[in-house]
């Protein structure tokens, strides 16, 4: 097979260790295609580990002109909610995948999987077990020591058929039975001492309301669904691996389809967490705003942040696929997004601490229009009209009364451009009574050199940006950082948890900034880049009046510089 390209460089890569497997399989004969799944459960929202998964799942299948199925893992109603199949759904058709006609549920398949329980009861190789969880756990055993069978091991086949019937028509309580498998309690792989098959759960489930009240493990659907379903190659995450010996040898018990497990590393980026026990945690305790809050990592945080899908897949593309745990650095995420945002946002001006500007020396009852680029590295995106008046605001911080040295933005008596305007020069201020602080600047005007040029070639070094005062519409913005302090939440003191290294400071709202006059009315969704301060996003809460910009990430590339020193910090292994 040729080398496939990565699309995020563009050049060739080597085969990966998964797609290796695939060709040795389609070369002997083992299988004739390639048919992939993506199996979540519907707890929770999706996070980017699970879009590296699905990527893994969806493009290996593409690849090889195969098929690839998305299946949710429901088996489990105390924890699963209709909300998560329906976000779960949408964040993968955002990064551009699509499942076709195959969408499958676990449950779809809970009368076939209870029939295959019950030949494997006929057959003595299951039977229904009266140990408490606790008992179950202590009966299993340790790595350097063998399991205890359960004194209910032997019961008759016609008991344990019996018995398990009584446990799906609901006559006992939760937890007083499960059916387990009979293998071996003195196998040296835990999983197969004798694994939990069916639980008892009086629940409502999600799809099939109150039919059942015994659900199988994942261990038991994991296989079996993927055989139904004629899944050729079943891609997990690294801690899948013990399992793998379980889930073929409910297939071979069965003398079902005999699809193939492959494992591969679970993926981890700097500076967040990606379990969901974790994400559910920073959710309930109201760490975040909600499981779409711009500060997590699940897809619908990211999109609602302002990520692109061609970012998201350019990064997850970039980090390859392994069998070693490893972290891909944050920044490189942020690098793949600054360099998709730079082609596609519009360059607009915001100003987000207003400070007051009067050009003396322009006419009061005057407003022209400058024309300004709205995209640089994108001609089609044309131009479009700034009003510019005698009131302006300019951003605090592009001010110094007393400048240090290699300041070169406004101070008294210093002359500095105005982006798409004119020249102007600080010739006094007016400060607040009280505290003294600067609240007014006032400025004279070269009415030469419109457009930034002065026509006696003189130079400035200071450009900066502005809105004029009658025009500019007045915004919310909200300044993002990262989640947590440090780049692995869990290096903290003893006696500390993760939490310990939350961010005080992750969010930062700031209520009286200012956006040019077009951007009044925005979509949800929209990108800009704000002109020396980063790319930003409309955020779903804008109203008609008022509206909110998340700050998607800041113009300064970590990735990029250190990379051109000759530094590489895209994964870190770990052993």
């Amino acid at each position: 097979m040729p080398n496939v390209k990565d699309a995020s460089a563009g050049k060739p890569r080597p085969r990966n260790f998964i797609e290796a497997a695939i060709e040795e399989d389609l070369s002997t004969g083992r299988f004739d295609g390639v048919h992939t799944r993506f199996p979540p459960e519907p707890n929770g929202y999706l996070h980017i580990g699970h879009a590296k998964a699905f990527l893994i799942d969806f493009e290996t299948a593409e690849k090889y002109g195969g098929k690839y199925n998305l299946r949710f893992d429901d088996t489990n109603p105390i924890a699963e909610e209709e909300e998560f199949v329906d976000s779960i759904q949408a964040d993968i058709r955002w990064l551009g995948y699509d499942w076709e006609d195959r969408l499958f549920f676990a449950s779809d398949y809970f009368e076939q999987l209870h029939e295959w329980a019950v030949k494997l009861i006929k057959d003595g190789k299951a039977y229904v077990c009266d140990l408490s969880a606790d008992q179950v756990r202590e009966f299993r055993g340790t790595l350097t020591e063998s399991g205890t069978e359960s004194p209910y091991r032997n019961r008759p086949v016609e008991e344990n058929l019996e018995l398990f019937e009584r446990m799906r028509k609901g006559e006992f309580s939760d937890g007083a039975k499960t059916l387990r498998a009979k293998i071996d309690m003195a196998h040296p792989n835990m999983n197969m001492r004798d694994p939990v098959m069916y639980r008892i759960l009086h629940a409502s489930h999600h799809r099939t309301g109150d039919k059942w009240c015994v659900y199988p493990t994942y261990d038991w659907t994991h296989g079996q669904s993927d055989s139904i379903e004629r899944v050729t190659h079943s891609l997990c995450s690294i801690e899948f691996e013990d399992h793998r010996p379980l889930y073929e040898w409910y297939i071979s018990q069965l003398g079902i389809f005999p699809s193939r497990q492959i494992e591969f590393a679970r993926f981890n980026v700097s500076y967040t967490v990606l379990s969901k026990r974790r994400l559910k945690e920073l959710v309930q305790a109201g760490h975040v705003k909600g499981w779409d809050d711009p500060r997590m990592p699940t897809l619908s945080g990211m999109r609602r942040r302002g990520y692109t899908p061609e970012a998201v897949r350019d990064f997850l593309g970039r980090t390859g696929v392994s069998k070693s745990m490893s972290v891909a650095d944050f920044s490189l995420l942020e690098h793949c997004l600054r360099d998709d945002l730079n082609r596609r946002a519009a360059r607009v001006m915001a100003v987000l601490r207003p400070l007051k500007l009067v050009i003396d020396n322009y006419p009061e009852d005057k407003t022209e229009e400058l024309e300004a680029v709205n995209n640089p590295e994108d001609k089609s995106a044309g131009t479009r009209k700034l009003p510019f008046s005698r009131e302006l605001y300019i951003e605090q911080d592009d001010f110094r009364e007393d400048p240090p040295a290699k300041f070169f933005r406004l101070a008294p008596g210093r002359e500095v451009r105005l982006k798409h305007a004119y020249f102007i020069r600080c010739e006094s201020l007016v400060r607040d009574e009280e505290n003294g602080e600067v609240t007014e600047l006032h400025c004279s005007y070269d009415p030469d050199t419109r457009g930034g040029e002065a026509p006696d070639g003189r130079k400035v070094k200071g450009t900066l940006h502005w809105l004029s005062a009658p025009h500019a519409v007045r915004a919310e913005v909200r300044l993002y950082d990262h989640l947590f302090l440090k780049p692995d939440p869990d290096d903290v003191e003893e006696g500390k948890d993760w939490t310990a290294n939350l961010n005080p400071n992750s969010l930062e709202v700031l209520t009286d900034c200012l956006v040019e006059p077009g951007l009044a009315g925005a979509a949800p969704g929209s990108r800009y880049q704000f002109l020396r301060r980063g790319y930003f996003c409309v955020d779903p809460d804008s109203t008609e009046d008022k509206p909110v910009f998340n700050r998607t990430v800041g113009l300064r590339d970590s990735w990029a510089r250190i990379q051109k020193g000759g530094e590489s910090c895209g994964q870190v292994q770990r052993p």
